[in-house]
């Protein structure tokens, strides 16, 4: 064969092999690339909405998809402290919509107080965790364990299977989200224990922190939402314990086998128009559409 041939019968196949790569990537990328339904606002009619601190992902995942544009041009600020500043914004009608942890008692007083009734509708479900540092040999507790523990019946380590090492509980403030579910799903009619204060963490990051990194951090236990520590403030110091035998996961979530069990709520006020756009915003959420992005973005839709 002439060297000119054989130089042609290569470039050929080169020019085949590239073809195919080109087809395949672009088979793949369509396959892959999710597809992208049309915008059910713009920007001048999306609703003010404000969330709790482990809600904050989802919501802006929302926002992307309902408006039809990419996450990270968006720049909406929501609040960074307590659940209760949360409620209380929309209470004050600063916000059209929350998505938010549960609603604590001294919340629902001043709804009241204000006059303002209000729309709460479970959306997402999640599991309630207690952590402790990765050096603990803990690795579970029961229900009834931990609640001995915030009511200051166990004291030691020892009592419930780890070293002898005096138990340090941790607590967040009243009015954050946790410390509500805290209350609500685990003390239920048992009384907790008061903590010193260097032991009530104001925000969950710190919490987090302490059991992490401080001294005796080996020794703490505290408690925070599954969302929350496994995905946003994920440290490597830090494992989130099985009650009853079971641990939390996304499929124990699921299945409800995990058995501290919460919600994330949507809430409006009572007095929202039907047809606004913050009302408009809560069906799409809940809609098979809004269970999607909730899935996709790592939470667990309650339908």
């Amino acid at each position: 064969m002439k060297k000119g041939t054989i130089l042609l019968v290569i470039m050929f196949m080169i020019a085949v092999v590239a073809g195919c790569v080109f087809w395949y990537q672009s088979a793949t990328s369509e396959m892959h690339d999710p597809v992208k339904e049309e915008a059910l606002f713009t920007m001048e009619d999306y609703p003010k909405v404000d969330a709790s601190l482990a809600i904050h992902p989802l919501v802006d995942a929302i926002a992307a998809d309902f408006l039809n544009v990419e996450e990270s041009t968006l720049d909406f600020e929501y609040t960074t402290t307590r659940s209760s500043d949360v409620y209380h914004n929309l209470i004050d009608g600063k916000v059209d919509v929350i998505f938010a942890a549960e609603i604590s008692e001294e919340d629902k007083a001043y709804a009241a107080q204000q006059g303002v009734e209000l729309n709460i509708i479970p959306a997402t479900s999640s599991a309630f965790v207690f952590i402790v540092n990765s050096e603990n040999p803990v690795d579970e507790l029961t229900f009834d364990e931990i609640q001995r523990i915030y009511t200051g019946e166990i004291t030691n380590w020892s009592q419930v299977g780890g070293e002898d090492a005096p138990i340090i509980p941790y607590q967040r403030p009243t009015g954050s989200g946790s410390q509500t579910a805290m209350l609500s799903l685990v003390m239920q009619d048992k009384q907790i224990s008061e903590p010193p204060l260097k032991q009530i963490q104001a925000e969950m990051g710190q919490l987090i922190d302490a059991i992490a990194e401080y001294d005796n951090a080996d020794t703490a236990i505290g408690y925070s939402y599954f969302y929350y520590v496994n995905t946003m403030y994920k440290k490597e110091t830090i494992k989130m314990l099985a009650v009853d035998g079971v641990e939390p996961t996304i499929e124990t979530i699921k299945n409800g086998t995990y058995p501290i069990y919460t919600n994330g709520y949507i809430v409006t006020r009572g007095d929202e128009a039907e047809d606004s756009p913050a009302s408009r915003w809560v069906e799409a959420v809940l809609s098979a559409r809004g269970s999607r992005i909730i899935e996709a973005a790592g939470y667990v839709p309650v339908n």
